[in-house]
């Protein structure tokens, strides 16, 4: 089958689907993944195909706007200040999706595009699946991971979901009002939309592990979670030579890297986490990222981007913002964490690594400090139950098989034509 993998976002929210796509091209798909012109070095990389699509996110987060998401303190002003900026920004994606969509045989979207993949497959006829990186669907059991780490009692839990769905609904409703306009579509709410795929059960399929995040009780049955899709890396790719010299020059370093993530003074934070390697006795690899993190002395290393699965396993420990992409690198490398979340679904994840006793606790980048930063650091490399739990996790998670219900889907697809998978918005 011809399948276009849709996603938009940072890179955390692209490289998973390198990997879910490697693994259905080499059952016999031929897979096209749609996402942003700065990513296609990724597809190509994996072997897949690639459709590009407008808006650089680096560009859009580096903007005015980008930096203002800093000014909010709460999920909830964040997500606002999102909404506004991606809502500026869906109608440019809908002429690309729908040219992929029509070299396609059934559509895979991820949560970023939902509303508006959905929609395209509708109008062409075509099956569509969501795969989804985080728990995207109303639940009792836990506040939106948007939102932060707060629960707030199993009703305003459910409500809450279904506001910031609702919110998210927003971002697309004129581009998808629009899109049905101009395919021949009945016009309809978004709302309505939501609910329609929710009676024709359409499949989400989650791609993270129970172990970590256990499914909801109170889901619908077409809600899954199936197991991590790991981002494709060459395996033969090595580490640069400087930085194989650091590694074999002392103790394990700890890894800091902020991913994706912006921040508002790269200077200052540099300084902090500097100060705070320095005084727990820790040697340190930064990689400088988005941020422009950098650092320099004996102790310490600046590398650019690298495979987290050629780098992670040789930390003894990982600073990371707790993107979803790099908390699943991090415990696929079997090391502890300390999680410094920034905002959106970040502290979510970084509460996870927690309560898995893979790291002490989240040192919040709004308040991080050189004196927090260097406590949570010695607890986490001096404690062996961190790095045992941790090696005991990851030896679990390996044991699953993301990409396998996935193909699953595509063959029930296959066996069943476009009815599965289809439907309204």
């Amino acid at each position: 089958m011809r399948v276009a993998v849709m996603t938009a976002g940072s890179r955390g929210d692209v490289a998973p689907y390198t990997g879910l796509g490697h693994g259905l091209a080499r059952a016999g798909h031929r897979v096209t993944l749609v996402t942003h012109a700065r990513f296609a070095p990724l597809a190509r990389a994996a072997g897949l195909g690639f459709h590009p699509l407008p808006v650089d996110p680096r560009t859009e987060l580096e903007s005015p706007a980008g930096l203002g998401l800093h000014r909010s303190s709460s999920g909830a002003g964040k997500l606002a200040r999102l909404v506004t900026m991606a809502r500026r920004h869906a109608g440019r994606f809908t002429a690309d999706l729908v040219a992929a969509a029509r070299e396609s045989d059934v559509v895979l979207v991820s949560a970023s595009l939902a509303p508006l993949g959905h929609a395209v497959a509708e109008a062409l006829r075509l099956p569509s699946l969501g795969v989804f990186l985080q728990p995207v669907a109303a639940t009792t059991e836990f506040a939106p991971p948007v939102t932060g780490t707060r629960s707030w009692g199993p009703h305003v839990n459910r409500l809450a979901g279904r506001a910031v769905n609702a919110a998210m609904d927003v971002v697309f409703a004129d581009a998808v009002r629009a899109l049905r306009h101009r395919l021949g579509l009945p016009p309809a709410r978004m709302g309505a939309l939501r609910r329609a795929r929710e009676r024709e059960r359409l499949p989400v399929l989650h791609g993270y592990s129970e172990l970590v995040v256990p499914r909801p009780r109170d889901w619908r049955p077409e809600l899954s979670v199936v197991g991590y899709w790991w981002p494709h890396e060459q395996p033969e790719r090595r580490l640069p030579r400087p930085l194989e010299d650091f590694l074999a020059a002392g103790p394990p370093p700890v890894v800091v890297g902020l991913g994706s993530a912006t921040v508002p003074d790269a200077e200052r934070v540099s300084a902090t986490v500097v100060r705070a390697l320095r005084t727990a006795g820790l040697r340190g690899v930064i990689q400088s990222g988005w941020s422009g993190l950098r650092a320099d002395g004996d102790d310490l290393l600046t590398v650019g981007e690298l495979p987290h699965s050629a780098l992670f396993p040789r930390a003894a420990a990982v600073v990371h913002a707790a993107g979803a992409g790099t908390t699943a690198a991090g415990l696929r490398a079997g090391v502890p964490a300390v999680p410094v979340p920034l905002q959106f679904d970040q502290p979510f994840w970084g509460e996870r690594l927690v309560r898995l006793g893979v790291a002490p606790r989240s040192v919040p980048l709004r308040r991080l400090t050189a004196p927090a930063l260097a406590a949570a650091l010695t607890r986490a490399t001096s404690d062996p139950g961190y790095r045992e739990r941790a090696t005991d996790l990851a030896g679990r998670l390996t044991d699953e098989d993301g990409v396998a219900p996935v193909l699953a889907a595509l063959e029930r697809i296959a066996g069943h034509g476009p009815g599965l998978g289809s439907g309204p918005g």
